[in-house]
């Protein structure tokens, strides 16, 4: 294959019953110039199995297994490493795109406006088996983004496009919220975006990453708020919100799964649009 516009790199762990559909949706999509780097961190499942069938029925995909590591920066690292496009996009292997022209529209974007390093998109959220919740607009222009920056992650991670020599790599020192501290790394390069259309269905469930790992997220998120200080504002605010989660991470784990999903949705209607 020609080098392609677009790497796609899809994280993934023991979900060979979902990884299906994300990939579905990627081949889906109306831009055909593109490679999907399946990073597998040293699954116990089958996954092996069914991405060999993957790689047999699509060229473009490429399946890439490594030791354990753990942390999502690190195997969002070795996927960098392996990729070759022009452009990186980010979908993890629990989520979808429920827009055929989402890397058409967000390429368009990026070529039309050089100062922006990188752009995300809305998207809705869905139960454990793809029902509909709610729905989530981030705030679209880049000084919007930057008011909010600090206190949430402005960028929803499986809807962003950003230019590969922009990217640099994830800081593999942050065991948590690592696409935060990404996003808020890549601002300081230039601008971001979020485009006015749903581009992702966003799994929320008791399986994903961000209620598995709650301790370590709460702890990364405190960690991102002081490495980033002095470039975002509302600093104070945002540290007062990071030590209220650290305090919520560290309550009994059925607290915490009663209240999840509504805290969760509560934190991204605040701080989108």
């Amino acid at each position: 294959m020609a080098t392609p516009t677009i790497s796609i790199l899809m994280a993934t762990r023991n979900r060979a019953n979902l990884i299906g559909q994300a990939i579905e949706s990627v081949r889906r999509q109306t831009l055909r110039e593109w490679e999907l780097i399946v990073i597998d961190d040293g699954s116990p499942d089958n996954t092996a199995e069914v991405m060999v069938e993957w790689e047999r029925r699509d060229g473009r995909i490429k399946y890439l297994r490594i030791p354990r590591i753990g942390h999502i920066a690190g195997v969002s690292n070795a996927g960098l490493r392996a990729a070759n496009g022009e452009f990186v996009a980010i979908l993890d292997d629990d989520d979808y795109w429920i827009d055929d022209r989402k890397l058409e529209r967000q390429v368009a974007f990026l070529h039309g406006h050089p100062d922006h390093v990188a752009c995300g998109g809305w998207f809705i959220s869905v139960d454990g088996d793809g029902k509909e919740t709610a729905r989530f607009r981030k705030p679209e222009t880049d000084a919007a983004i930057r008011r909010v920056a600090l206190f949430a992650n402005p960028i929803a991670n499986s809807t962003a496009l950003f230019r590969r020599t922009e990217g640099g790599y994830y800081d593999e020192a942050v065991h948590g919220f690592a696409d935060w501290d990404f996003w808020l790394t890549l601002g300081k390069r230039g601008k971001l975006a979020n485009l006015p259309e749903y581009f992702l269905a966003y799994r929320m469930w008791s399986g994903s990453g961000s209620f598995v790992d709650t301790k370590r997220n709460a702890d990364a998120g405190l960690r991102i708020v002081l490495k980033h200080r002095g470039e975002y504002p509302g600093f104070y605010r945002a540290l007062a919100m990071a030590e209220i989660y650290r305090i919520y991470a560290r309550l009994p784990l059925g607290v915490r799964r009663w209240t999840n999903k509504s805290l969760s949705r509560l934190k991204k209607w605040l701080f989108s649009r």
